[in-house]
């Protein structure tokens, strides 16, 4: 690209990771702010990290900028390809030289980068080689550090909250035990917000490893009161107390340096089926039919909410502003009303889970549901 000698800075932009509703309102925010309040110019690069590496450009311009604030997705395309271990042909190879020599190549004065916590890790090392960057934390598993929320959990969470509505009526009228299992990686975030708004009856998150006998006996309680069904919000990522125990012998085989009674593939075998086996059992020991709804991506598509809308693009407006004023090495987080740059070596490599005396965690129990765990009525922990 040859530097236009009446633009003072050139930005770069790319989507990394997994899509999520959002993208389009960040990327049309940054552009706008860039194009408009600050006489920069933009360019992305398709798929991520990988179109950076082959320079896979295409011009944002006011035209390009236009109607995309509603469309869920992203337009530049997204990857979850890493600059220091890239898939070239059949090997796997560190193009952080490249991603560098492209960035000069475009004359960047800065590139913002859209993603989770993979894509923050990325962003650091790219810090590391001297480059200008800035990240917007994009998930709907809002398990980015530093930020109140990240775009793209509260359309997931609407999305997440409706199908539980919708399995309502389905439960009660077959007397069911229906579980849906939710998105959200090794974080509750998402499961626990849809399951208190849907009124679930039980939450199984992976920051409280449950009891299968407890669960059981919450149902089988139900159904004693007369309610002939129970909807389970569950998580991806949790796991029972027995498979957290597995999980621990595994470890301490790894910190031993030697094999365990159980091997990891064996381990990852046994989390794959997770959820089929906690219906197969809770159908077993209730006596309820149990059926599994896994929700997958839809989670991801579709328009963004109003709510993800407004933060994403407050958060690119502000991005422009930083890269106007020179701040670089940066996530953009939200802190209240307020766009708040953290270092990225704050960000980078940490996860923000669910708190155990979270607000949200005392509301269910408070309400009666069921979080898979013994806890007396003053909220103790019955080991």
């Amino acid at each position: 690209m040859e530097r236009d000698k009446k633009m003072s800075r050139y930005l770069g932009i790319l989507t990394a990771g997994g899509d999520s509703p959002g993208l389009n309102a960040a990327i049309r925010a940054v552009g706008k702010a860039s194009l408009g309040a600050y006489n920069m110019k933009i360019v992305g690069f398709r798929d991520g990290f990988r179109g950076l590496v082959y320079n896979r450009t295409v011009k944002l311009d006011d035209v390009a900028l236009s109607d995309i604030i509603t469309r869920g997705g992203t337009i530049l395309g997204a990857s979850r390809d890493k600059p220091h271990k890239m898939e070239v042909g059949d090997q796997f190879l560190d193009m952080t030289g490249v991603v560098v020599e492209n960035y000069r190549k475009n004359h960047l004065d800065a590139l913002i980068c859209l993603g989770g916590g993979g894509t923050q890790k990325n962003a650091l090392r790219l810090v590391k080689e001297g480059l200008n960057i800035i990240t917007l934390p994009k998930t709907i598993d809002n398990d980015v550090v530093m930020t109140d929320t990240t775009f793209g959990f509260d359309s997931a969470l609407c999305i997440a909250t409706e199908s539980i509505d919708r399995l309502h009526s389905t439960a009660h009228s077959h007397h069911r035990i229906i579980i849906v299992e939710i998105m959200g990686h090794r974080a509750g975030w998402l499961a626990l917000g849809s399951g208190l708004a849907g009124g679930a009856d039980v939450i199984l998150i992976p920051e409280i490893p449950y009891d299968i006998q407890v669960v059981a006996e919450a149902i089988r309680n139900r159904s004693k009161a007369g309610k002939r069904f129970s909807i389970i919000a569950l998580s991806e990522g949790s796991f029972s107390r027995d498979d957290h125990e597995m999980q621990q012998i595994v470890r301490d085989g790894d910190e031993k340096g030697g094999k365990g009674l159980i091997t990891h593939e064996e381990m990852r075998d046994r989390l794959a089926n997770r959820t089929m086996r906690l219906s197969a059992r809770l159908q077993e020991m209730t006596g309820l039919e149990s059926r599994v709804t896994i929700l997958g991506h839809l989670q991801r598509g579709g328009a963004p909410s109003a709510a993800d809308r407004i933060l994403a693009t407050r958060m690119g407006a502000a991005c422009a502003r930083l890269v106007n004023d020179g701040v670089s090495g940066v996530m953009v987080a939200s802190r209240g009303e307020e766009a708040v740059p953290v270092p990225l070596d704050q960000v980078a490599g940490k996860r923000k889970t669910v708190p155990i005396d979270h607000p949200w965690i005392d509301a269910a129990r408070k309400v009666g549901t069921c979080l898979g765990d013994y806890v007396l009525k003053t909220g103790m922990e019955v080991e």
